[in-house]
């Protein structure tokens, strides 16, 4: 169950959440560096990372679930946010280059659907990257946060997932060391932490994130190739009222004929 879009935008707006966000976006910067020309489009509550990529990416879009609300954003200039259907994106096949998840996947009750649809949204080459809580972090269990709600996942499990939907797990990134504290001078060491604890404890992360590709499957096994009768080419006499062009063709193919 989705996590009331009140309560996100209120944890956004606190001191924990800012550093939460500040550590987050360094690690999602890491991984997409450059979206120069890319349409990106965020689903969940996604808001908060999408800012630096305007005025880089040529669109960007969020998308929040019907069941979790929705808040207009960027306050300063035109809307760039949708209530929608997770399961029923308002996009055409293969029209998006990169997907963001953010409080999206451990909160859906429509995974498999939603999954679908973001592999029939994303083009061909086309990138998602989720971001979860990660089950053996202490963010997981604290429920004074966004990320204390809803199924955490450990980072096979959420290759699983995504293997499952048709994608291939690319880079995985970590991120939230520090725990999930609201005391000020703790929040002043937060980059400290995240430095350490991205060199020796992975495994206990508050989040974690993984970029997966489109998979396509295409082609066919040289076995059944080779099965397949030859196929000889069957010329038929076109009638006299045909177009012009396709007589003149059917012409040609009768004097080769002969």
């Amino acid at each position: 169950m989705y996590t009331d879009i009140v309560d996100l935008r209120e944890f956004y707006e606190s001191d924990l959440g800012q550093m939460s966000r500040r550590m987050i976006r360094r690690r999602i910067r890491a991984i997409w560096p450059d979206l120069r020309g890319q349409i990106v489009m965020g689903i969940g509550y996604t808001t908060p990372y999408l800012r630096p990529f305007i005025g880089e990416a040529d669109r960007v879009v969020s998308v929040m679930p019907a069941s979790q609300g929705v808040t207009f954003w960027p306050p300063e200039g035109p809307g760039m946010v949708a209530l929608g259907d997770e399961a029923d994106l308002p996009f055409g096949d293969n029209t998006i280059d990169r997907v963001l998840l953010v409080h999206g996947l451990e909160g859906t009750e429509q995974l498999r659907p939603m999954m679908r649809e973001i592999w029939r949204v994303l083009a061909g080459g086309g990138r998602v990257l989720t971001v979860v809580p990660n089950r053996r972090g202490l963010w997981a269990r604290a429920d004074w946060t966004p990320f204390g709600h809803g199924f955490p996942y450990s980072a096979s499990q959420l290759k699983q997932v995504l293997r499952e939907a048709m994608f291939v797990p690319e880079r995985t990134g970590h991120a939230l060391f520090m725990p999930p504290l609201r005391s000020h001078v703790l929040l002043k060491t937060a980059p400290a932490w995240e430095e350490v604890g991205g060199r020796w404890f992975k495994a206990f992360a508050g989040v974690t994130m993984i970029e997966a590709s489109k998979q396509i499957f295409a082609g066919v096994s040289s076995r059944r190739a080779a099965k397949q009768p030859t196929k000889r080419r069957l010329i038929v006499p076109l009638p006299g009222g045909a177009a012009p062009a396709a007589r003149d063709h059917a012409d040609d193919g009768a004097t080769t004929a002969s």
